[in-house]
């Protein structure tokens, strides 16, 4: 157990340079981590050894290293994410008898890793691996809706790509979205994607309470009229609640 904090400040370190656009210098890893500098160049050095960090003296920065890489790549592979969602999306498709599907944001994109649908239900545009622009979708804007405002920022700088003339079409107007999508604790679109179709979505979150996939279900815009959404709603948030929990995650606060 006298190991046990060794540990975390690794891990600590490690989650820094992961979240940094770039290699850090120690003294900024001291300062970020609050450690002393002596213990960071030790700690650095250390890790550096098994592979974990790297020290790029031109720069004298410190970045990840290929250990680091490789446990990412074996994370990939293992697709935890997926296998958490899966048994969670079955039973909401069970429940609701619609297609439901997993998303992730890649970037200004919303990326789907995974459908479940019930029995001869019509196909989607959305498919496995299909990516949609993010403030279009509801899963996209489920996530970005608890982004801060300045990462928000950085992924619209330019024109907002449209689909079918819906949604919003300008950081003003988004920012209004995603304010009402963050109070209500889910997102919809109507007919953003494809004109008679709607989605709901509901985010989860990981342990730092940053929100890491959405919860989506889609149904034909006919058959369900609008006021019987906050019920639908509340079914794909249990399931994105519960998505949180096995991702060991919470909420953020409430802002």
């Amino acid at each position: 157990m006298g190991q046990v904090p060794a540990a975390r400040r690794a891990l600590a370190v490690l989650r820094l340079l992961a979240a940094s656009a770039g290699p850090l210098p120690a003294s900024a890893i001291a300062r970020s981590l609050e450690l002393p500098r002596s213990s960071t160049y030790h700690l650095l050095t250390a890790m550096a050894e098994d592979g974990f960090v790297a020290y790029v003296p031109e720069e004298r920065r410190w970045g990840l290293g290929v250990a680091a890489f490789e446990i990412g790549s074996a994370y990939l592979r293992h697709g935890p994410l997926e296998r958490l969602a899966r048994p969670l999306l079955r039973r909401l498709v069970d429940r609701v008898g619609e297609i439901a599907q997993l998303g992730v944001l890649h970037g200004a994109e919303t990326l789907y890793l995974l459908k479940e649908q019930p029995p001869r239900h019509a196909t989607l545009v959305t498919d496995v691996g299909v990516r949609m622009p993010a403030q279009l979708t509801a899963s996209g804007r489920s996530m970005l809706a608890f982004l801060p405002a300045a990462q928000v920022r950085a992924l619209f700088p330019g024109p907002f790509v449209d689909r079918t003339g819906q949604g919003p079409a300008s950081l003003r107007e988004l920012r209004r979205v995603l304010a009402e999508d963050a109070r209500r604790g889910w997102s919809s679109e109507d007919g953003h994607i494809t004109e008679g179709l709607a989605s709901i979505a509901a985010c989860s979150f990981d342990h730092t309470g940053h929100p890491t996939a959405a919860i989506t279900v889609t149904f034909r815009r006919e058959s369900r009229p609008q006021e019987t959404w906050p019920a639908l709603a509340a079914a794909v948030r249990t399931t994105a609640a519960a998505l949180t929990t096995r991702l060991g995650g919470h909420p953020p606060p409430a802002r």
